[in-house]
């Protein structure tokens, strides 16, 4: 028996989350990329609920699950971008191929009707179908950006452009380490795993969520700290 109760308060907290953080003060491309961040983690997390307890019989929302997370990877490097010095270009080079590709996808999967369907939902999770080869695609574009990820906040982190960047940078690599390590080896243990990694995956990004709130509280600090250091003109 499927309980939504994980995904509305996994939903809740990244809604209050990206509602705080746009709220902030700091660099805004940082703060709307986290933000997007996470209103595409809460998205997820409406869809699967509203599928797994109002609308199982849908053809539609198993596909908008997938188009929805599609987002996450390259919005992510497109983050880490940010906070590079050096490499900085390289990352957003592929942080713009991954997000063309990103709207290339939302067409196949929106026309495809047979991208994907709902196998079934068990206690907090769902399981998903895939009849076409083309997920395999799909599959390779995605962990291409996860991979990406780690490794542009990985290089921010070991050669940080500065001091508050690289903690910044950290913060991402070990907020995405955190959440991929335990969701594919919690996908690997369940009793019937096929079709289940991506829903475990958005229920353990909440960690990856919980970092970047922290990105974000660094960097209003650190953006408050300097209107505190500026010299106000007489």
């Amino acid at each position: 028996m499927y309980s939504p109760a994980l995904a509305v308060a996994t939903a809740g907290f990244e809604l209050g989350a990206a509602a705080w953080v746009l709220r902030g003060q700091g660099r805004r491309p940082v703060l709307f990329v986290t933000t997007a961040l996470l209103l595409f983690l809460a998205a997820y997390q409406i869809v699967e609920a509203t599928l797994c307890s109002i609308a199982p019989g849908s053809s539609f929302l198993p596909r908008l699950a997938f188009m929805v997370v599609t987002w996450l990877p390259p919005l992510g490097v497109l983050l880490v971008s940010f906070l590079l010095g050096a490499g900085a270009g390289v990352a957003r080079g592929f942080a713009a191929a991954m997000l063309t590709c990103a709207v290339v996808i939302q067409f196949w999967i929106g026309f495809d009707p047979s991208f994907a369907r709902l196998s079934v939902c068990e206690a907090v999770y769902a399981r998903y179908s895939h009849p076409t080869p083309g997920f395999l695609a799909y599959s390779g574009f995605y962990w291409t950006g996860l991979l990406g990820l780690v490794v542009f906040s990985g290089y921010g982190a070991a050669r940080p452009r500065d001091p508050h960047n690289g903690r910044l940078a950290r913060l991402v690599l070990t907020g995405s380490l955190a959440f991929l390590g335990p969701a594919v080896i919690t996908a690997q243990l369940l009793p019937a795993s096929d079709g289940a990694l991506p829903s475990v995956m958005c229920h353990f990004a909440v960690i990856l969520a919980a970092f970047l709130v922290r990105l974000a509280h660094l960097e209003q600090g650190f953006a408050a700290d300097l209107q505190r250091e500026t010299p106000v003109p007489i």
